[in-house]
């Protein structure tokens, strides 16, 4: 069918015709100039998508009609401009994409008809790993090693580039993925089939939302819900509310943007903006640059919204072309926006939206702070951190606890470090990374760190020799403007070289601690500490033997890092002593806000951009050299341990099969609040002792071939005895931390792989019991399939985290949520019961359904299909399913 809304499109340019919008403003409708930004940037992609079959006229006045709509839980489509994916999950997209087109011709279909329709970048910068530090070689040593343990994932990226149209691979050693969309993918205004209209992007990863800052509508989902987007189907979503975040006055001279994020992350985590849009706005948000922008963008995830955006803006404007993007582009995409009524000027209240509710922040009320120990929501201003530490010491164990024994928080264990010796204790800092793209995407806060280590050495301070020091740029623009300014040379000195391109220590791919750290560490039960200026520091994931790790700005790891521990008041005690034997404080060699800026201004320039950028798909040599096959359906290697045919699409047939009730399911895990995708599927490195390490010897290799989960995500039979694998596991059915449960009809204590081989063995569906913010953290499909391939029919949880709910949909995984006030503890339930869910004949959005217990009890629960899409998608038996049969149909 014809667009109903065909009588708005005219040309932005009468001089050139061909050029069209959909002028919104030509709706005359004043509902659409109260709307929030973001919510304009949804309309248009209705209203331009409009069909009458995906999408519906009706969708297009449900946004219009935010204002009444949003309380309603009204399901829209959205059809995003464009896809992006990282390696980790990009692999198993690929993956699912190579397979799917084998089960396409299966079933009697053309298997090119798989194949992306919805632009799709993939930015390997997931596989590199700090193995090297502290030397001259350690970039081209990491690099070498991440080309050795992931060739044959390389290969096969390399084939899906080739095989499937409109995906474009951006190759190892360019940046992490969210900078590198940032600074280069990134268009604003989309110019495509002859059509001007705005940019807007999901991403396989949850910090995709860092893209808001620089008014692109973006936020991460599941990678099932990304394929399905790359084939051409919109995002099914409940129309959101939206948060309006009123920034008011100026930052403090010595506080950093890493400081405000930190700020606000804690803030909107007691508002509660859980499935919400967050949009800025205020005279504050014309004081802060894109990168500024971008960094508060970047943590939405932690702070739990959907998408955090700031308007495209004069100062984006300006962004974009000291980025280096074409000038003639630029000022056709701020006249696009300019006539469609998206363009902002902060300082100009009249132009403010109707908002679902506001809140404010003063800027210059925001201090030096920290994040952690545990938590990235649980800030701690840098002058209570010695308390806050020592406080966490003997607390209760929890996310603010460690519960040592009051008498041990002093021990002290030495050691023995290329020949010298040293001491550790509670509090030690032997991990300090400048990593992630939170930060390293900031000149900023990466020249204030710079200029800080210029005024560290001139003072004499030096870091001690078996900290794990660090330094991986989102970009080479970084290091370019390092060098330039001349504070490399600096960094260098306090151990700070770079050491890759890519996330690096803050999805865990921290690298091997020295031997003697880890065994002081472990002698004493130290509670060691990790500082990193990432985003995400949950238990376990930064490095198996860091208990604590603190987010903190560039400047402040370099700083705990010269002080070698966080028990230290920097306003009351030096951070060193000199050789001349003068206490150096931390405000002695802070550079100011207005230092930086200078430096800011003189060295990060376009031409840098353009350089870096212009050579991006070609320069990596040892990728160009790869071979990769041409053939249009993969050939599996079945000797392969990277790259395996998943088992999700056998025995698929055409004709749809009926969903059954789940009848006396046993449970596998019981758990409490906020279990991650880092607990469900871990990404570092694989434990020796572990199901998947057993699996790997069993194919002949040895544990230093074991490479990372992360890097494994193309073979299910490693993953699936990776879910539940981390080491800080906290199952209510045993009783010390680890990825192990009780086998109940055996009564035996077992890894959970092995309990749950012996429910399917036996014939026994699973499921989990669990309690709030259930698979919060990165946006892992394996923390769906992981539990999938296990035979977990159903998870019951308190609340869900938005993008791991959506991946259980897509793999058929029936998410049940208690009644309000309910939760396992007031309904008496222990899970050593055995449970019949009720799946009725006819099934409606968010309805009720009951639960029988093998006691007699009886209770009912929400169960969490959201939309009617994603019934479709469980009548299916996942999205994947749907998506072969239509094609194939």
């Amino acid at each position: 069918m014809s667009n109903p809304f065909v009588w708005i499109v005219e040309p932005l340019d009468p001089k050139q015709p061909l050029k069209k919008i959909f002028n919104l403003s030509k709706l005359k409708d004043v509902r659409y100039e109260r709307l929030p930004f973001s919510i304009r940037v949804l309309l248009e992609a209705a209203i331009r998508n409009c069909d009458e079959f995906l999408v519906k006229k009706g969708d297009v006045e449900n946004i219009l009609n935010w204002k009444v709509m949003q309380h309603k839980n009204v399901e829209v489509p959205f059809k995003p401009a464009r896809v992006i994916l990282q390696d980790f999950t990009g692999v198993p997209a690929v993956v699912d994409f190579a397979a799917m087109r084998d089960a396409v011709k299966k079933l009697g279909g053309d298997p090119e008809k798989i194949n992306p329709i919805c632009p799709a970048d993939l930015v390997i910068d997931h596989s590199i790993q700090v193995d090297f530090n502290r030397r001259s070689y350690s970039l081209q040593k990491n690099q070498d090693l991440e080309f050795e343990r992931n060739k044959e994932r390389f290969e096969f990226l390399k084939w899906g580039s080739q095989a499937f149209k409109n995906m474009r691979i951006i190759p190892p050693g360019s940046g992490i993925i969210h900078q590198v969309n940032l600074e280069y993918l990134a268009r604003v205004v989309m110019d495509q089939d002859g059509y001007y209209y705005p940019d807007s992007v999901v991403g396989t990863d949850s910090h995709t939302t860092m893209i808001d800052g620089l008014g692109v509508l973006g936020w991460g989902v599941g990678g099932i819900e990304a394929e399905a987007v790359m084939l051409g189907q919109p995002i099914s979503m409940v129309l959101p509310e939206v948060v309006g975040y009123k920034l008011l006055g100026n930052p403090q001279p010595l506080v950093t943007s890493t400081d405000i994020v930190l700020t606000i992350t804690k803030h909107l985590r007691q508002v509660g903006v859980v499935g919400k849009f967050v949009e800025f706005f205020g005279p504050g948000v014309a004081q802060l640059s894109v990168a500024d922008r971008a960094t508060i963008a970047n943590m939405c995830p932690e702070y739990g919204a959907t998408a955090a955006y700031f308007p495209v803006d004069d100062i984006s404007i300006e962004y974009l072309i000291q980025t280096g993007r074409d000038k003639e582009k630029v000022m056709c995409t701020k006249t696009y926006l300019e006539a469609v009524g998206m363009l902002r000027d902060f300082k100009n209240s009249s132009q403010d939206p109707d908002f679902t509710q506001v809140v404010e922040l003063d800027l210059h009320t925001v201090v030096p702070c920290c994040s952690g120990p545990k938590r990235p929501q649980d800030k701690v201003a840098v002058s209570d951190m010695k308390k806050d530490f020592e406080s966490c010491l003997g607390a209760k164990q929890g996310f603010k606890g460690f519960q040592i024994a009051p008498d041990r928080h002093n021990s002290i264990v030495k050691f023995n470090f290329e020949g010298c010796d040293f001491e550790l204790t509670h509090g030690s800092v032997v991990i300090a990374a400048i990593t992630s793209c939170t930060n390293t995407s900031n000149p900023s806060v990466m020249l204030g760190a710079g200029l800080l280590a210029e005024k560290a050495v001139a003072a004499g301070l030096t870091v001690k020799p078996y900290i794990k020091t660090s330094l991986s740029p989102g970009s080479g623009v970084v290091t370019y403007y390092l060098r330039e300014s001349g504070v490399m040379g600096y960094l260098s000195q306090l151990g700070f070289d770079v050491v890759g391109y890519g996330c690096m220590t803050c999805i865990g791919n921290s690298g091997p601690l020295p031997e003697s750290v880890v065994e002081a560490i472990t002698q004493g039960d130290l509670v060691a500490v990790g500082v990193l200026s990432g985003n995400r520091n949950f238990e376990g994931r930064v490095h198996p033997n860091t208990r604590a790790n603190y987010l903190a700005s560039p400047p402040l790891v370099i700083a705990y890092a010269i002080a070698g521990t966080v028990r230290i008041d920097f306003e009351k005690e030096p951070l060193g002593i000199n050789a001349s034997g003068k206490k150096i404080f931390l405000k002695d060699i802070w550079p100011t806000r207005s230092e930086i800026q200078a430096v800011e201004r003189q060295f990060v320039i376009p031409g840098m951009f353009k350089e870096v950028y212009q050579k991006i798909e070609t320069v990596n040599k040892s990728w160009n050299a790869l071979d990769a096959p041409s053939d249009k359906l993969y050939t599996w290697n079945p000797k392969s341990t990277y790259i395996k045919s998943p088992p999700f699409f056998d025995g698929l047939t055409l004709a749809l099969q009926t969903p059954k009730t789940i009848e006396d399911a046993y449970v596998l895990l019981s758990f409490g609040d906020s279990v991650t995708t880092d607990h469900i599927s871990p990404a570092g490195n694989i434990a020796r002792n572990s199901p998947a390490a057993r699996y790997l010897t069993s194919r002949g290799l040895s544990p230093r071939e074991f490479n990372s989960y992360g890097s494994r995500r193309g073979n299910d039979a490693v993953m699936a005895r990776g879910t539940f694998a981390n080491i800080r596991l906290v199952n209510k059915f045993v009783d010390k931390q680890g990825p192990q449960t009780v086998h109940f009809p055996s009564g035996e204590t077992l890894d959970v792989f092995d309990a749950a081989e012996r429910y399917k063995q036996a014939g026994h569906p699973l499921i989990v019991l669990a309690g709030k913010e259930y698979g919060a953290g990165s946006s892992r499909d394996w923390a769906a399939k992981g539990p999938f391939l296990l035979g977990v029919k159903a998870v019951l949880a308190e609340s869900y985290e938005r993008i791991h709910r959506s991946n259980l949909v897509g793999m058929g995984v029936i998410p049940l949520q208690y009644l309000p006030g309910e939760d396992a503890g007031t309904l008496g339930l222990t899970g050593r019961e055995r449970y019949t869910i009720i799946i009725p004949e006819k099934l409606k959005p968010q309805m009720n359904i009951q639960i029988k217990l093998d006691t007699g009890k009886t209770f009912n629960a929400i169960m969490r299909f959201d939309t009617d899409v994603e019934l479709t998608y469980f009548h299916n038996g996942g999205i994947l399913n749907y998506m072969i049969r239509k094609m194939a149909s």
